[in-house]
């Protein structure tokens, strides 16, 4: 019976310390020239969430911007840059940001 007490409260602990350690969330904005109707909206939702890490991603036709919320510990800028030029697309970085700790 202790045994089973023993284990049961490691594995409480081990559960909340990995929900503690937060991922290193950041939101980038890209300048994206091509992006200038529905259809350019469309390829971009289509193809960058497969990327790794990519958690949110938002297109703004007017302003020709895609905002792209990804897991830093997965992914980086570079590659995201890449990933938009596998359409052919040009990302030029507009602005980075850190998410805060939720």
């Amino acid at each position: 019976m202790k045994a089973r007490i023993g284990i049961i409260a490691i594995m409480a602990m081990l559960l909340s310390a990995t929900h503690v350690m937060a991922k290193d969330l950041r939101t980038v904005i890209f300048k994206v020239e091509q992006l200038c109707c529905e259809k350019c909206e469309a390829k971009v939702k289509k193809n960058i969430p497969f990327e790794k890490g990519v958690k949110k991603l938002q297109c703004d036709i007017p302003t020709k911007t895609v905002s792209v919320t990804y897991d830093a510990e997965k992914t980086n800028i570079e590659k995201l840059q890449k990933g938009f030029a596998k359409f052919k697309y040009t990302a030029e970085v507009v602005k980075e940001e850190k998410q805060a700790d939720k």
